[in-house]
């Protein structure tokens, strides 16, 4: 069946040196009948090697991979790699100038639409081309993402199980080369509406990470990511390592084996954290209250962790709805 994509590229995926350019997605509203959606788009090649595919912005308010990967393609020459390197710094341009981590155009949230639809809306769009021209073309990607405006996270690259182990050994391999301060596995059920889902099906080493959050850029997370794709691309032979270079240090691996390392506000009001992130708890342990500052004299609603864990995601705003995810956890992998 041919691709049925209606977003066309400036590039050409098959041609050695360094394209930076755009990807043009029809968009035709009042005040531009003929417009596009201009998704910048880098095209680095040299040779045979692997395919790697490197985006960030899938969610327009996560932004350290924006940066680190606008740094890179500035930086990367042909002659230090041998393979390609396919590079989306704002994979979800709308989102990404809006500063939001859905679209403003269609309030399409990119990681939880793949495979997306070429006839959808322009998210929809955007997914489609990711999953069904560039994923073809590619054996690794790695997504960076962080806590966008609401949540706060301790900096890490992830992966997510599945039920191929070939596929798993490889991407754990990769997770330990990127070298994170924490590399955590996701146990939960596969997504397949989310990009590491996606590349599980399209048989894909495909890595994610949170880097940072709050709407904020930590310095942290910037380098993280900048060290770290370059470490990953030496152990996936496209780079040679620089003289000098920093080695990997060593990655607590961590997992999220189920639901019950969440926890959600029990009611709407203004939530009281109990913990920071770090921090290590147990099952029972009070993890904040609920307030009702239009009733102060209101008894506040306690919630209390299911589980035994690390505090490695915790809510940004004090205000929540009920069913907010205030605060989740993380273990030590078992392997």
């Amino acid at each position: 069946m041919p691709n049925r994509t209606r977003i066309w590229a400036e590039v050409d995926y098959e041609k050695d040196g360094k394209q930076v350019a755009w990807l043009h997605l029809h968009h035709s509203v009042t005040r531009s009948a003929y417009g596009n959606i201009m998704i910048p788009v880098a095209v680095i090649k040299n040779g045979k090697g692997p395919s790697v595919m490197l985006t960030a912005g899938n969610h327009g308010d996560e932004y350290e991979g924006q940066i680190a990967l606008c740094n890179f393609i500035r930086e990367i020459d042909p002659g230090q790699i041998q393979g390609r390197i396919v590079v989306l710094p704002a994979l979800n341009m709308p989102a990404a100038l809006n500063g939001t981590r859905v679209s403003p155009l269609d309030q399409g949230n990119l990681n939880r639409l793949f495979p997306g639809d070429p006839d959808g809306t322009p998210t929809q769009q955007i997914a489609y081309y990711v999953d069904s021209v560039l994923l073809p073309m590619v054996e690794y990607w790695h997504d960076y993402h962080a806590g966008g405006s609401s949540l706060a996270y301790l900096p890490f690259a992830s992966m997510r199980q599945s039920e191929d182990k070939r596929l798993n050994d490889r991407t754990m391999t990769a997770l330990k080369a990127f070298g994170a301060p924490i590399g955590l596995v996701w146990q939960t059920s596969i997504d397949s509406r989310q990009s590491l889902g996606a590349g599980i099906r399209r048989d894909v080493v495909t890595l994610g990470g949170e880097f940072g959050g709050t709407g904020d850029v930590t310095i942290e997370g910037v380098r993280i990511i900048e060290r770290g794709l370059r470490r990953e691309l030496a152990h996936l032979g496209v780079m040679t390592a620089a003289p000098g270079e920093t080695p990997a240090p060593a990655t607590r691996l961590m997992e999220v084996r189920n639901k019950s390392y969440y926890v959600y506000a029990p009611e709407p009001g203004l939530f009281e954290p109990f913990t920071e992130l770090s921090d290590n708890v147990k099952a029972g342990q009070p993890c904040g209250q609920v307030h009702f500052v239009d009733n102060p004299a209101r008894e506040p609603v306690p919630c209390h962790f299911k589980t035994d864990g690390m505090v490695i995601c915790k809510r940004h705003f004090g205000r929540v709805e009920r069913g907010d995810c205030v605060v989740h956890l993380a273990t030590d992998w078992k392997g």
